[in-house]
């Protein structure tokens, strides 16, 4: 089963798409974190 080359480079964009989202939840939940434990450790 041959895939076309559009169909190739819809899922590889997708992949890089879903790669930067999870990237940016991370850095969100890091910072997220980053604030709780500054608001506990800070009192």
């Amino acid at each position: 089963m041959n895939e076309s080359p559009a169909s190739i480079d819809q899922n590889q964009r997708r992949a890089r798409a879903l790669r930067t989202v999870w990237t940016l939840a991370m850095i969100a939940v890091a910072i997220y974190v980053g604030f709780i434990l500054r608001g506990v450790l800070g009192k």
